[in-house]
């Protein structure tokens, strides 16, 4: 039955919790409806960060309502993922006004609503939380050295793993020699120098086109960013962990009690990775998904290359898994995307304990080891095509292999801190889904 708050019909949600494992109920219903209600195209919905349930299906809502008028004949499905991540509540909603999703949030303290993100996200730290929180509002200065370096601590003890949970093994976007990439650095660097970093990328975000700023700002003015970045981290383990031990196995189980059933898989942002790493735990012999349509894509754009360029002994944990799809996966990017553009490289850099990413200009990070793959594509997979949002709905796609999609003329609209990540919900986009999966 379809959630009063999206308008398509039929739609199911499928709930992960933080390790992978799916709500039963709503498994098993899914299961048992999707061929009675004749379903053959399922469009599986994976959000990124996120606060809460209403506003992901106010997202899935948005995106979806043009699909039926698109697709008139079709007979299409529509599952809405809901997986515990988090959203700053100084970064829009997709689709929200920007008058109330967008507007500025007081720097660096955190506001009511962002704190009670972080208490949802990481239960049973409320004095971490607390003390976080009063570090930002008091930010002590050169009189109490260790107030960055405690704040350094305590972010670091927020979003670190609990044993014996399994999304420790869900961390890396690449590994060198089998051996994943380690626990980011700008846990381990001085505190003072990692927000001093961070600062110097906001001011930059910030500064108006064509003006630099040669004063160093203070080391504070990058402590929230430090913070958003260490939680971002921990979404991207359990975005990993929830696609390949959650939802990989209810697509098999679909394609086990809906033969013929063909599954189409989307994902933003952090859910981009969600989806991927589903392809990494179908069952052997499952063909059931025939798309996979990535929006601003959070991870590394080498996540599916046999090997890293400039290191050969370095391939992307994902490598090969495209062939997990019976048709093309399809990767939508945007250079407006400010955080994958500019905080996700520097934030990934500093997981390199071998070089220091001080001194280094951030706009060089963007075509290295360090890239998103939602600022430019899939990148090092041999057979790659690339063309742009107009060419792709002009001609049919690519029926196989990975296919970079430059989605700039439509993903442009955002400010400070995330740029454009989130203004992913147009009519266009919707029609590469359709594209995508060959969806008439």
């Amino acid at each position: 039955m379809a959630d009063p708050a999206v308008s398509v019909a039929p739609y199911w949600e499928l709930t992960f919790d933080a390790d992978g494992d799916v709500d039963g109920p709503e498994r098993d219903r899914l299961l048992a409806q999707v061929t009675a209600r004749g379903v053959r195209d399922l469009i599986v919905f994976a959000h990124g960060w996120n606060n809460d349930r209403s506003g992901a299906t106010a997202l899935y809502s948005h995106f979806f309502a043009p699909v039926p008028r698109l697709a008139p004949t079709a007979r299409i499905g529509y599952v809405g993922v809901i997986w515990p991540s988090m959203r700053f509540c100084d970064e829009p909603i997709p689709d929200f006004p920007r008058s109330t999703a967008a507007g500025p949030v007081p720097a660096p303290a955190l506001d009511k609503d962002t704190r009670h993100a972080l208490l949802e996200s990481f239960p049973g730290r409320a004095t971490v939380v607390d003390r976080i929180a009063r570090l930002l509002d008091e930010r002590p200065g050169s009189e109490d050295e260790g107030g960055l370096d405690e704040f350094g601590r305590l972010v670091r003890l927020l979003v670190e793993e609990v044993p014996p949970g399994p999304q420790a093994l869900f961390s890396a976007d690449t590994e060198a020699e089998g051996v994943p990439e380690g626990e980011p650095e700008m846990f381990a660097r001085p505190a003072r120098e990692v927000c001093g970093e961070f600062a110097r990328a906001v001011a930059g975000l910030q500064a108006p086109d064509g003006q630099e700023s040669f004063s160093l700002p203070n080391p504070w003015d990058g402590a929230k960013e430090l913070l958003r970045q260490a939680t971002y981290y921990a979404m991207k383990r359990r975005a990993g962990t929830v696609g390949e031990r959650g939802l990989g196995p209810v697509v098999g189980l679909l394609a086990r009690s809906a033969p013929g059933l063909r599954v189409h898989l989307v994902g933003h942002s952090f859910g981009g990775r969600l989806v991927s790493f589903a392809l990494r735990g179908l069952p052997e012999g499952v063909r059931a998904v025939k798309s996979v349509t990535l929006f601003q894509g959070a991870f590394s754009h080498y996540a599916f290359a046999a090997r890293v360029p400039g290191d050969p002994g370095a391939c992307g944990v994902l490598q090969g898994q495209e062939g997990r799809v019976d048709g093309p996966l399809v990767c939508c990017y945007s250079r407006y995307d400010s955080a994958l553009g500019t905080l996700y490289p520097l934030a990934s850099r500093m997981a390199d304990d071998d070089r220091s990413v001080l001194g280094v200009d951030v706009g060089s990070l963007l075509g290295d080891r360090w890239g998103a793959m939602g600022h430019n594509g899939v990148q090092a997979v041999p057979g790659t095509r690339a063309c742009t949002l107009t060419e792709a709905l002009a001609a049919p796609l690519p029926v196989t292999g990975c296919v970079n999609v430059d989605a700039a003329e439509v993903v442009r609209r955002g400010g400070p801190p995330s740029g454009a990540h989130s203004d992913i919900v147009h009519p266009e986009l919707a029609r590469v889904v359709l594209a995508a999966g060959r969806v008439h």
